[in-house]
């Protein structure tokens, strides 16, 4: 919230968000999620609907004493009060009272025939619920926001009763009215000219709402404030049911940036792709590479002749600066590499490559001749690096030597398949020959790998698999076709991808495995052999 109040970033990822298919939140990580919402700067955070939910009621008790916010402010999210009652006698309206929440968000019908059929009421009763719950919350000492649910599609149906209930909300009390596109199939151009004409019709304080179905909701919110809106509501990594909310980071950048908007405190959209992933990581919800701004895709540039040109000036292939939204640009290196890419690759890593044309074509003609037979490097930087490593020194980075390994799997008596595996090295001198167990052979192996190169290397007890990519490569061969493997390592700071290649799927992914260990230890700057 900007410090005169007169532009509104509303975050409702704890609320509407979390209606994600798959989404399911704790309330330890709600609060979690809240301290990354505050450290972003939004002025808002819905905190979900207590009273109804009780998880959520728990949440709202427990921010009072866990939570002390820098930045936003929380908001209730609840309906008007029940046809036929008085907001002050609702019981569900006195849990938005008694919730301690500064903000009420309440969510109320426009669209008549939502109200006739959905609350099985009279238009006229729906506006009394309205102008009764928001003037019983305001009288209460709380700020009151109202949500139009299916507010679009209410207008088209209906044009004056949509209007009558954004009219009856402001003169009752409503510092805000969101119109919320809840079908989320409206387009912008028609959204804007909506607004514009609620605008000019009411005189309400107007906010926006919008869902992604159409894949509209960012430009929608955009289109929105053009028009007037000054409250945008969002979720962080567009999270929510169907296809999702407006990307709340995405609708900021683009007004900040692209418009000379200040909406976040100083310093904070910068923090954008930290907490974008920070976030990913409490829902368990894998972040999209492709997400504008804070996707790690966002700012990557493959082919040869984007290289060239980025060589001479970033700007020429980027949109903005990706250090503004906390980004990097990444030189991703392919088949469709050439001299500029792999320089500025090898620059992105710590390696000087303009002066030795020789290394550089050395390294490009390499590149393309692995990725013929099945390596991806755009998609496993640790592997190139190794490679990289090894052509400017002349050998291949090494802390220890393999003298052999092996993996078996028995089907036991209770039915459950079992891998073991037997690893054979010299690690600081020493030669160690350990034998894993696990639940597959991959698994065995990380844990005979793990054990025999400890003892020489402790810091190997952080690492940890993540993920485990397999893919067929040649189609039509069936079980003897080409395998690629990638493996994700982490050490609890951040995490690197390794590929392995062969018709064996499991030498593939040893070779992935070493590679994943090897890199982990050079880059905690452990002395190779």
């Amino acid at each position: 919230m900007t410090e005169a109040d007169d532009f509104h970033v509303y975050d409702t990822t704890l609320r509407d968000g979390a209606q994600q298919e798959g989404l399911a939140l704790s309330v330890a990580d709600k609060l979690a999620i809240a301290r990354h919402l505050d450290d972003l700067g939004v002025g808002f955070i819905e905190g979900g609907w207590p009273g109804a939910v009780p998880k959520d009621t728990e949440f709202f008790e427990r921010a009072r004493t866990e939570l002390d916010l820098r930045h936003a402010v929380f908001a209730a999210f609840g309906a008007t009060r029940k046809p036929g009652t008085v907001a002050a006698d609702d019981p569900q309206v006195a849990a938005l009272r008694e919730s301690g929440a500064a903000v009420v968000t309440l969510v109320a019908k426009s669209h008549d025939a939502h109200v006739e059929r959905a609350l099985r009421t009279t238009l006229d009763e729906n506006l009394a619920m309205v102008a009764d719950t928001v003037r019983h919350l305001r009288e209460s000492g709380q700020r009151v926001f109202l949500d139009t649910e299916h507010f679009f599609d209410g207008y088209r149906a209906n044009r004056a009763y949509a209007l009558e209930v954004v009219r009856v909300a402001a003169e009752a009390g409503a510092d805000v009215v969101a119109l919320c596109d809840t079908n989320g199939g409206t387009l912008p151009r028609e959204l804007q000219e909506i607004v514009h004409d609620v605008l000019q019709s009411t005189g309400a304080r107007l906010g926006i709402h919008c869902h992604n179905d159409a894949g509209c909701a960012v430009a929608n919110s955009i289109a929105a404030v053009e028009a007037g809106a000054t409250h945008v509501q969002g979720t962080v990594n567009g999270y929510g049911e169907r296809t999702g909310n407006a990307d709340l980071l995405a609708v900021v950048a683009n007004l900040e940036l692209k418009r000379g908007m200040t909406l976040l405190p100083p310093g904070r959209l910068a923090e954008s792709f930290r907490i974008a992933h920070a976030i990913a990581e409490v829902t368990n919800v894998p972040p999209s590479t492709r997400q504008p701004y804070v996707g790690v895709s966002a700012f990557a540039h493959k082919a040869g002749l984007h290289a060239s040109a980025i060589k001479v000036d970033p700007d020429l292939y980027q949109h903005t600066d990706p250090a503004l939204v906390g980004n990097d640009m990444r030189m991703l290196v392919s088949e469709m590499a050439g001299r500029a890419s792999i320089e500025l690759k090898g620059r992105e890593l710590g390696f000087d490559l303009g002066s030795d044309r020789e290394l550089v074509s050395r390294v490009t003609d390499r590149v393309k001749e692995m990725e013929a037979r099945g390596y991806t490097f755009e998609a496993a930087d640790a592997s190139f690096e190794l490679l990289l490593t090894e052509e400017v020194t002349g050998q291949r980075v090494t802390f220890f030597d393999v003298e052999s390994w092996r993996v078996i799997t028995e089907s036991r008596a209770d039915g459950e398949a079992v891998s073991e595996s037997t690893v054979k090295l010299v690690a600081g001198g020493e030669r160690e020959i350990v034998t894993g167990e696990g639940n597959g052979p991959v698994n065995a192996l990380d844990h005979a790998l793990r054990t025999a190169i400890e003892k020489a290397y402790p810091v190997v007890g952080k690492f940890e698999l993540l993920d485990y990519k397999v893919r067929i490569l040649d189609q039509g061969h069936g079980t003897d076709a080409v395998i690629r493997v990638l493996i994700e390592t982490s050490d609890g700071e951040g995490s690197w991808f390794t590929v392995g290649v062969g018709h064996n799927i499991v030498e593939a992914s040893w070779e992935a495995l070493v590679d994943g260990f090897t890199y982990g230890l050079l880059r905690h700057k452990e002395v190779p052999r």
